[in-house]
């Protein structure tokens, strides 16, 4: 399952408002009030064990979900075994001494509930959504995996399909999938931990043996790597209850902590062009390296949330003015996650309209950053990404789920929970110098590349 961040939360919500005619009149508007005050109101402790534990109570439904994060992900994977995170993801479901294979998803299902699992380049993530009353079960299933999943030999070959499968559906079988996948490599090398995906390169699944997933869990998967969130209909002392009645049995032992190679520092290929006989449209991206909140230059991360969200967050952004509304595009943005262990990218993109020539489109969107770094951005501009970017932090509270996943996700790369809980506050803060010093570090000197996805025929 694809991981989905605070950042794609919110900045779903907020290019939903900036589409809208209410938003639009909005943005010329006064922010309103908001109070600093924490979005969730989290509760944290641990276990003996290690055990993080954090509960964010909410009794807007009768409901509960239950997260487990691992501090490792894609960029833990060996050298030459590319996916192992992920395909132990997959054997996490294969039972353990009390839960038989594919058992926690059937008990999950006919009570009603959901569960699932991702993982991303950080974390590998499990979780469940049921019933309030039925938090005891998924706590004792969880633990039960937890601390001593089977990964049993005689299951590795065909979810190994599973894995190859999925693979061949989401990546090889899409034009845009193989491109982008090619175009990070381009930047960052296709054998560092910033650069492979996050499944893995075919060969390497191919390759890996049950040996490689067991030293993966045996590794990271210990109580003193591991954050617990829940969230729901559920008081903190039955939280706290619960917790250490299941979760507290599982067995204390040493953990790895994230030891990674140096990223690098120049680009792989500055340029990469793709021609594919099956591509409908043209894509072009542009991606910089960039500091994150964990690294040297964590000062700039929001500030380049708010460029991110200025240059192209939708109606009303610099791109889109430039590329969509007149007629190079059909769509275009940027994005950037700063909620990364190490280094992490800042990126445009836009898809040409039929017709358009690439060098035109590529000369204008370098035109649009050109003029930002020679100019600045407005103040008003700056006004009105945090306003649209707070307000999409506070529409993101009503999905349910929000506070595990946002939480978590920041915890598990050894963040404080404030950088969720007063992240509207924090955004309000950012100034346009700011912005603009930002914008120089990264869209200005920062080493970048350049690719081109192109129908066979343009």
């Amino acid at each position: 399952m694809t991981r989905v961040t605070r950042r794609h939360t919110i900045c779903a919500a907020a290019a939903a408002l900036a589409a809208t005619p209410v938003a639009r009149a909005a943005a010329q508007a006064a922010p309103p009030a908001m109070p600093d005050r924490p979005l969730f109101g989290a509760k944290q402790w641990q276990l003996a064990n290690g055990l993080k534990v954090v509960h964010a109570e909410s009794r807007r439904a009768p409901v509960v979900a239950q997260y487990v994060y691992y501090a490792a992900g894609g960029a833990e994977d060996p050298a030459g075994r590319s996916g192992v995170a992920h395909f132990l993801e997959h054997m996490m479901f294969k039972g353990s001494p009390n839960v038989p294979s594919g058992d926690l998803s059937r008990r999950v299902a006919r009570e009603g509930g959901n569960d699932n699992a991702f993982t991303s380049r950080d974390v590998t993530a499990y979780f469940q959504q049921v019933e309030a009353s039925r938090l005891p079960l998924i706590m004792a299933m969880e633990a039960d995996r937890f601390a001593a999943a089977l990964i049993p030999a005689d299951q590795v070959e065909s979810e190994r399909n599973v894995v190859l499968e999925e693979r061949r559906q989401r990546t090889d079988s899409t034009p845009r999938g193989r491109f982008q996948e090619a175009f990070r490599a381009a930047l960052w090398g296709p054998q560092t931990w910033p650069g492979r995906p996050i499944i893995g390169w075919e060969e390497e699944i191919r390759a890996t043996t049950r040996e490689d997933l067991l030293a993966f869990y045996e590794r990271f998967y210990a109580p003193s790597n591991a954050t617990l969130l829940i969230a729901g209909a559920v008081s903190e002392s039955e939280a706290r209850a619960l917790s250490e009645e299941h979760y507290g049995r599982v067995p204390a032992r040493p953990a790895a902590r994230r030891d990674r190679a140096p990223a690098p520092t120049a680009v792989h290929e500055a340029r990469l062009v793709r021609r594919e006989p099956q591509a409908r449209e043209a894509l072009m991206m542009r991606a910089f390296m960039a500091p994150s909140l964990t690294t040297d230059g964590a000062a700039h991360a929001l500030p380049l949330e708010v460029l991110a969200h200025l240059l192209g967050g939708g109606q009303g952004s610099r791109l889109h003015a430039a590329l969509v509304e007149t007629g190079l595009a059909v769509s275009a943005g940027a994005s950037y996650d700063g909620e990364a262990a190490g280094v992490t990218e800042f990126t445009l993109w836009a898809v040409p309209r039929r017709g358009v020539a690439p060098e035109r489109l590529e000369e204008e969107a370098g035109a649009v950053v050109a003029r930002l770094l020679d100019q600045g951005p407005s103040e008003a501009e700056v006004a009105r990404a945090t306003r649209q970017l707070s307000a999409g932090a506070l529409l993101a509270l009503d999905g349910f789920g929000a506070a595990p996943r946002m939480l978590g996700g920041v915890l598990s790369i050894g963040l404080p929970a404030d950088v969720v809980e007063f992240w509207p506050s924090r955004l309000r803060a950012v100034t346009r110098p700011q912005v603009e010093a930002a914008a120089r570090a990264v869209l200005g000197t920062a080493p970048h590349s350049t690719g081109w996805l192109l129908p066979e025929a343009a």
